[in-house]
């Protein structure tokens, strides 16, 4: 929409922009999609809408499946997929947001044709229906008969505040990314709809068990194979270094840049920074490197993180105390990220290329650490055990 019709556009009441948005799409013979129905006749239908962050609710509704008596989809609004990650239902946001008839037809067929719903980031699943309130519709699920559960990805539930106390590093301790106040009043706001509904709750990382310390960890899912390599890490004189700062702020790209500079000078590290490139891409890139620099301000790690331990690549990244505690705990082994933050990191490769048996040793744990807990596997396991199997 342009910069200066959206102010004109955001103070019409809700109706009234539901009906011109219909009228606009009629016009414009924009098709509303059908409604989603199972893929198959099995006693448990799990549909996971409606983010879809980096395809992982596409990749755990196919984990889910892989245990039997499963059949799974997922959904996401079409302009937060930007990298196109694979979807099973991909919706227009207008549609979403206005269309009466897409909103009821997604109703009937989550309530007929489906026993759980797995809401993701506290977004409303069915779209702008009662002015996107995600309690009521919640409610209309489950008097429909389904299970509903809650999923929380990150930036949603991070309580700034929180993070702030806990990481030295934290991007939220100023704003130049995001309007911090803004992002508070959000998460506190989410982390109180959780309370409220007291259902099923999951994050995607461990660092968020911080914020809601009673939900269950659900491991992100990466398909392994892919991402192996021939390639032996640290025999080149002048090992490969690499960074993708896809989000430079929060991965603190610009507080690490003038250690790995003055290493790349003085001849012991070949540093790259890589942008611009595709998913597909990244396998080939990741595999060619000796050493994945990850990120250094949020404390946690993410599917980059496991994509490069897949490679078996050693990665260095920012992995607080907290978040290695409960992978350990939940999984009985320890994740093979070596530990730097933003003031320690040019020591701490420094002190890798001296001892290189060792940091080759951790990073051959990595692939092995990838198939154990970000196959599917394990994620499979914490949905059936937490919601799907729950009577």
């Amino acid at each position: 929409m342009h910069p200066r019709i959206a102010p004109l556009w955001e103070a019409l009441p809700k109706p009234l922009q539901d009906v011109l948005a219909t009228v606009i799409d009629s016009a414009l013979r924009v098709p509303i999609p059908a409604a989603p129905a199972p893929r198959a006749d099995e006693p448990i239908r799990l549909f996971i809408a409606p983010a879809n962050y980096a395809g992982q609710g596409y990749r755990w509704a196919r984990a889910v499946e892989r245990a039997g008596h499963v059949t799974a989809s997922n959904s996401v609004y079409a302009e937060i997929n930007p990298f196109g990650y694979p979807a099973d239902y991909s919706v227009r946001g207008r549609t979403m947001t206005h269309s009466r008839r897409w909103q009821r037809e997604q109703l009937a067929a989550l309530t007929s044709g489906f026993t759980h719903v797995l809401v993701e980031a506290q977004m409303p699943p069915l779209g702008g229906l009662w002015d996107q309130d995600v309690r009521r519709q919640i409610k209309a699920l489950q008097e429909g008969g389904v299970s509903v559960g809650m999923l929380c990805h990150g930036s949603d539930i991070r309580l700034p505040s929180r993070h702030a106390q806990h990481e030295q590093w934290s991007p939220f301790t100023a704003d130049r990314w995001a309007n911090v106040a803004e992002l508070e009043d959000v998460t506190s706001k989410n982390r109180e709809l959780l309370d409220e509904l007291s259902l099923p709750s999951f994050v995607s990382t461990p660092g968020l068990l911080l914020d809601v310390p009673y939900a269950h960890l659900l491991p992100v899912v990466i398909s392994v194979e892919p991402w192996a390599s021939g390639h032996e890490v640290l025999v080149r004189d002048r090992p490969r270094v690499v960074h993708v700062p896809s989000n430079p702020l929060l991965k603190g790209t610009r507080e690490i840049e003038g250690g790995l500079r003055r290493l790349h000078d003085e001849g012991l590290i070949e540093y790259l920074t890589i942008s611009g490139r595709t998913h597909d891409e990244m396998p080939a890139i990741y595999g060619e490197a000796d050493i994945v620099l990850d990120q250094f301000r949020l404390g946690d790690y993410g599917a980059a993180a496991c994509e490069s331990m897949a490679a078996g690549r050693l990665v260095i990244s920012h992995v607080s105390e907290h978040a290695r505690h409960a992978v350990k705990q939940m999984c009985g082994l320890d994740l093979p990220i070596l530990e730097a933050n933003i003031e320690s990191l040019e020591d701490v490769l420094r002190d890798a290329l001296r001892n290189r048996d060792a940091a080759r040793r951790l990073a051959q744990q990595g692939p092995a650490f990838a198939r154990a807990v970000h196959d599917g596997t394990l994620s499979s396991k914490v949905l059936h055990e937490h919601f799907l199997d729950v009577t």
